[in-house]
């Protein structure tokens, strides 16, 4: 049986499909840090710009308040 992939997959796709799958759905990174044997956390943290879709998803604690985000910042004269 033949998969038909074209594409010259090597170990470090697979490394590197396996911690974004994880760091997507929201394994910690000092988790994914410790199974892929990484030493440095930098060496995990590239891993980080591919999740970069999910920052809209995050929703500030302000929102639950009803309080917008322009008023949070706002600085009152005195």
């Amino acid at each position: 049986m033949v998969a038909g992939i074209t594409k010259d997959v090597k170990v470090h796709s697979l490394r590197h499909s396996f911690a974004t799958h994880l760091l997507d759905s929201g394994v910690d990174l000092r988790y994914i840090q410790e199974l892929l044997g990484h030493e440095s956390s930098r060496t995990t943290k590239i891993y980080t710009h591919v999740a970069l879709r999910d920052l809209s998803r995050i929703k500030s604690p302000l929102d639950s308040l009803g309080i917008s985000r322009g008023d949070a910042n706002s600085e009152k004269k005195l």
